[in-house]
């Protein structure tokens, strides 16, 4: 029962782990998570070098340090300019590009404001002038294929914004451990109306629109230069009297306005790649709940990109800045092409940009307009490339795919309950071993499924909860609990039985010594003649008190003098059976006086256990006839030795007398396990009508001689023919305890050729 109980405890024990684990994996801990995301930068870095499908039309046109060196110096593009760029100069790329055969060009570049008196007007074709802003807006409406950068807290002016084709979201929110590996889907902005803009313009007042709190009938907006909150009443739709701001309306017209509009601001990617596969963004179906952003195109196309609750998701970093697959140009080399049309010569014009999706973006250091970051894939990255990421994964539909915590739950629950398996099933460093292979075998298939599909499976939790911390907290468990049960099964075996079953039985996976029923082959040995020897030896000693009239503890010294002479020669005959029964994996039951018990087929399992019991005898019936032969030729010397003895007055020794054994073997169904308690020891033996049986088999041996039971011959007849066919039929016995006469049988044991006085 109490092995069952740690069991149970065992059990427990691993339950009590998993949901430890599964309890921190739900508080969202920062440490766990960070680890995580490393193991995502590892798979994002080892995915990079094995071939993936791209978009073959993305594009980077890089302003880098030539660029600005180019632009600042150079004759051949007709005009020179220091860095920050008047706006003509990407009205010009624009032109380029459109020409070209674009069919998407994005700003990395935000224009958060105009710039009238930034350079010089521009001299168009036909002798128009226009200022820069212009010259740059007039471009990106003729060409119908640009889209420049804003941020929440950046939006381009109306000119630029209403020449674009759209503006794209560029801004960037890097994880606490500051590497950009996500991107928001879109950010929702609001487009005040202008009397709410004056307020933001106003000196005295300077209301700060972008932390304006909506609230049921108010809108509530901050003081830059106080700490009130200017209060501005709306109803339910958000609409304000034109009288709260002092306005009177022409008559006619509405008394009331929407305070503002709001609209998505996509990302750049989304933008590029809803270009290509023409994704109609303004009716795009977003489900935060459910993690998933679909956005609909022609003729029943879509693409689903599942996010987070907030509209985030993991970029799919497939082409690093320099990549062969990805298009690269530097701006002035456009710039110069740009000039060469512009003057007719078109000889040596390439179309590089045709049906291409370009991000324009800088590449410099030491400047402000190049954004630079860590990624998984580098510690410091040019962050432009976020853009043709994003962009790429919407056009060919490969997405990373994080598990929902339900299913992170589940490996977790998967892997802790195998773990637990195989450190129930198997030893410790078997089962260590296990586990590390298990450990290894789901990191190759998180690696492997992240490479080929983007799924990311967790490995964190799953790694070092589920598998390391239950595989050492149940081997701990283990090594205490087996340790407990190796001293007991050695404190109750190691005397019983031979060295190398003991070690069997540690091995044991499963051990069971509580009590069952099983076919056990028994044996009693018992010493002949050592009872009327014992006496004899203690007649010769009285007599010898007697003629020397010893008294006193003179008198006892010789007793116990005998009485040790007869212990030692009892333990002798006694230790020369039990060898015999360990040297063939028997179990020495106990010692009754001067017979021995034991037993075969418990603990271990021995399929031919009437055979060794059988051999057992043989061996001992032999080593008792070498040891009769080894002390008789020792009464030579013992005579000399006795001469000397009585001349000191001392007893003599006993001259040494051979002993036989007889012996009683039995086999069939009992009853073994320990016997006794906690309290006062454990016996472990066997018990039943056919323990009683050998019992009395023993009984009817004699001297020298080996007697077993029809069920033993039956056995012998099956796993050792030769021997059984010696066997020697006896005469049925009666015995005590059974109503029938007993079948028995004579095992011969004297070599060939040797009498019976051997």
């Amino acid at each position: 029962m109490k092995q069952h109980l740690n069991k149970y405890a065992a059990v427990w024990l691993a339950v009590v782990v998993l949901l430890v684990t599964c309890g921190v994996r739900l508080c969202h801990w920062d440490l766990p998570e960070h680890l995580e995301l490393i193991t995502y930068d590892l798979r994002a870095r080892a995915a990079l070098r094995s071939p993936t499908e791209v978009a073959t039309n993305l594009a980077f046109v890089s302003i880098d340090e030539s660029s600005l060196t180019t632009v600042a110096n150079s004759q051949e593009l007709g005009f020179r300019a220091q860095f920050p760029w008047p706006r003509h100069i990407y009205g010009r790329l624009v032109n380029e590009l459109a020409a070209e055969g674009v069919k998407g060009v994005a700003f990395d570049v935000l224009f958060g404001e105009l710039h009238p008196d930034h350079d010089a007007p521009v001299m168009l074709p036909d002798g128009t002038l226009v200022e820069s802003d212009d010259y740059f807006a007039q471009a990106m409406r003729r060409g119908s294929n640009s889209f420049i950068a804003a941020t929440p807290d950046v939006v381009p002016p109306d000119l630029f914004l209403t020449n674009c084709l759209a503006p794209g979201d560029v801004s960037t929110e890097k994880d606490p451990d500051g590497i950009l590996r996500q991107a928001c889907a879109f950010h929702v902005i609001r487009h005040w109306h202008p009397l709410f803009q004056q307020l933001a313009l106003e000196p005295d007042i300077g209301a700060d629109l972008a932390n304006a709190q909506i609230k049921p009938g108010k809108i509530l907006l901050p003081q830059s230069n106080s700490t009130n909150l200017l209060t501005v009443p709306v109803d339910a739709d958000n609409r304000f009297k034109f009288a709260s701001f002092g306005v009177t309306p022409p008559p006619g017209t509405p008394d009331t306005a929407t305070a503002f509009t709001e609209e998505r601001l996509w990302h750049m990617g989304i933008v590029l790649a809803a270009r290509e596969l023409n994704l109609d963004l303004s009716r795009a179906q977003v489900d935060l709940p459910h993690g998933r952003i679909t956005l609909p195109g022609r003729d029943g196309f879509e693409r689903v990109i599942p996010v987070d609750a907030n509209g985030y998701f993991y970029i799919d970093w497939r082409l690093a800045t320099g990549d062969p697959q990805l298009g690269a140009m530097p701006v002035e080399y456009l710039l110069l092409q740009n000039r060469q049309r512009e003057a007719g010569q078109t000889a040596g014009i390439t179309n590089w940009a045709k049906d291409r999706l370009i991000v324009v973006g800088s590449s410099t250091v030491g400047n402000n307009l190049t954004d630079r970051g860590a990624t998984p894939l580098e510690r410091s990255a040019l962050l432009v490339s976020t853009y043709w990421n994003v962009a790429n994964a919407v056009i060919t539909g490969h997405y990373i795919w994080r598990l929902p915590v339900a299913g992170e739950l589940a490996i977790i629950i998967l892997l802790g309950a195998a773990t637990a398996m195989l450190n129930w099933r198997l030893r410790i460093i078997t089962a260590t071993l296990a586990v590390l292979f298990l450990i290894l075998g789901y990191l190759a298939l998180a690696f492997f499924v992240y490479i080929h599909w983007r799924l990311w499976l967790p490995v964190v939790f799953p790694l070092g909860g589920a598998m390391a911390m239950q595989h050492s907290t149940l081997a701990i468990y283990r090594v205490l609990f087996e340790e407990g049960e190796k001293r007991r099964v050695k404190s109750v075996f190691s005397k019983m039985v031979s060295p190398d079953v003991v070690n069997e039985l540690l091995k044991a996976e499963k051990l069971s010594v509580d009590g069952a029923r099983r076919e056990i082959t028994v044996l009693f040995a018992d010493i002949r003649g050592f009872t009327t020897l014992t006496d004899q030896m203690q007649e010769r000693v009285a007599e010898f008190v007697r003629e020397n009239r010893l008294e006193g503890d003179r008198a006892e010294a010789c007793f116990d003098e005998s009485a040790k002479e007869t212990l030692q020669t009892v333990n002798l005959y006694l230790a020369t059976v039990a060898e015999a029964v360990k040297n063939n994996n028997g179990t020495l039951d106990k010692y009754i006086g001067d017979c021995v018990m034991a037993f075969w087929n418990a603990p271990v399992t021995n399929e031919q256990h009437a055979l060794y019991c059988v051999r057992a005898a043989i061996a001992a019936q032999r080593a008792i006839s070498e040891l009769n032969q080894k002390r008789l030729l020792e009464n030579p010397a013992r005579e000399l030795q006795n001469a000397e003895r009585l001349a000191a007055g001392q007893p003599p020794l006993p001259l040494h007398s051979p002993l036989q054994l007889g012996t009683g073997i039995n086999t069939g169904q009992m009853i073994v396990g320990l016997m006794g308690s906690d309290e006062h020891g454990f016996n472990f033996t066997v018990f039943g009508r056919e323990v009683n049986l050998a019992s009395r088999l023993e009984g009817v041996s004699g001297s020298g001689r080996i007697i077993i039971s029809e069920v033993t011959l039956a056995h012998l007849l099956r796993t050792d023919p030769a021997l059984a066919v010696t066997c020697v039929a006896l005469p049925p016995e009666k015995v005590k305890g059974i109503r029938e006469a007993v079948k028995i049988y004579e095992v011969p044991w004297r070599p060939a050729g040797a009498t019976p006085a051997n």
